[in-house]
């Protein structure tokens, strides 16, 4: 039976047939792609359950083959970077990235890693089918449609915004720091790049803005923010 499918995109073709011989070994379905747009091509056609995804690559490279599949699914992403090369954790967690592993690498690491997500993936995906929907005076926020409707009208926003929202919706007057946001709902830690949570709830707020006086996205000087709900 297989674990999963994952589709490894790496224009190093040494690399890919390594890791491919450990991910089968753990009993994954393994697609290779070396070049970007094969590795969207590929993806829309197998539509695997993780992406581990190397951003230097011919033709388009991680950071644009990621947005590509952003547009259309929160499918679970690894980023993979070579040492010394400039990596933007921020954009990474903005465009969606779950986690990012550096080169030279250890093959077993990779396997780890992409267990730990797939794991992660699966509760947040177990305890969202318990809560799909939060809703307050002019805000429904849709986790099964990945949907935001503000007084009444559908707003296009990013899965991570929603995710946010979501995440601060459905435990209304609850504090929490920007380290415990990206940790819960980016699913992993950047201590010092929480710059991410500050941007994502500016953009939030200019969607909200004004909306209701039932409830407000309320930063608390020095700690973080919540989601604020008058009683």
């Amino acid at each position: 039976m297989s674990m999963g499918k994952i589709l490894v995109a790496d224009d190093d073709k040494n690399i890919c047939e390594l890791i491919r011989l450990y991910l089968e070994k753990e009993g994954y379905t393994v697609t290779l792609a070396h070049d970007g747009e094969d590795a969207v091509a590929k993806f829309f056609d197998d539509t695997p359950d993780l992406v581990l995804l190397d951003i230097m690559m011919p033709k388009l490279d991680g950071w644009q083959v990621c947005r590509e599949i952003r547009k259309k699914s929160n499918v679970p992403m690894i980023m993979i970077t070579a040492k010394g090369e400039t990596f933007d954790k921020v954009l990474g967690l903005e465009l969606g990235a779950d986690d990012y592993v550096v080169k030279p690498f250890d093959t077993k690491e990779i396997v780890a890693r992409i267990k730990a997500v797939l794991r992660r993936t699966a509760a947040s995906s177990s305890s969202a089918a318990e809560v799909k929907e939060v809703s307050y005076d002019k805000l429904v926020v849709n986790m099964t449609r990945y949907e935001l409707k503000v007084d009444g009208k559908v707003v296009d926003t990013p899965p991570k915004e929603l995710e946010l929202l979501f995440h601060l919706a459905s435990n209304p007057n609850r504090v929490y720091t920007r380290d415990q946001l990206l940790d819960e709902v980016w699913g992993f830690e950047y201590y010092g790049d929480s710059r991410t949570v500050d941007v994502h709830i500016k953009r939030l707020r200019e969607k909200l803005e004004g909306v209701s006086d039932q409830w407000c996205l309320k930063t608390v000087w020095g700690v973080g923010y919540k989601f604020e709900v008058k009683e």
